[in-house]
């Protein structure tokens, strides 16, 4: 099983590790997430934190409407990065006073988006590959540096595969979809 696949990626192959990168016109879309500050080295924390969404929207008889997601704000490879993770909803949920999950909404544009088949490890050089190839194309991030790090409007990486039914972790599709300048 898998949680859904945004309509414009289409089916890949197990064969396949990473498409080629596309251009796709998305519209806002609402979200549960947790907001959180990690290392490299803590990463998992903030994804582990998934499962807990999951609950926090069935309790409240909220069904997502897309796969999760880990959303980066703000990096710093080497020091600490501004991430959230978040499952899609129809419409955004309000969070509890105190509580850790919110309601948001992740911007309506152009993305520059491309699918990966694989260990999520690959991201980081699937990730690059995708920069590189935006830079070719003559591409303007929404994206600027700030003193904590590089800042991203919206850049995300969705987990299509459900842990629970593919565990093996090489297995598993993912888009990634950076959000482009608006103009760009």
């Amino acid at each position: 099983m898998s949680y859904g696949r945004p309509s414009s990626q289409g089916d890949m192959t197990p064969s396949q590790q990473a498409a080629e990168p596309s251009l796709v016109e998305r519209p806002e879309r609402p979200y549960a997430g947790i907001r959180a500050s990690v290392t490299m080295d803590t990463i998992g924390e903030i994804a582990d934190r998934i499962r807990e969404i999951f609950a926090w929207l069935a309790a409240r008889g909220i069904e997502p409407t897309g796969a999760p997601f880990l959303r980066y704000h703000v990096i710093d490879m080497a020091n600490r990065m501004d991430m959230e993770a978040g499952v899609p909803t129809a419409a955004v949920p309000e969070g509890e006073p105190g509580g850790d999950i919110f309601g948001g909404a992740l911007p309506a544009g152009r993305y520059a988006t491309v699918a990966h088949h694989g260990h999520p490890d690959d991201l980081v050089d699937v990730t690059e590959a995708l920069l590189d190839w935006a830079t070719d194309q003559g591409l303007t991030w929404d994206a600027w540096d700030t003193p904590e790090g590089h800042a991203w409007r919206c850049r995300l990486e969705e987990y299509l595969t459900d842990p629970a039914e593919e565990p093996d972790m090489s297995r598993w599709d993912t888009v990634l979809a950076f959000r482009l300048a608006d103009g760009a």
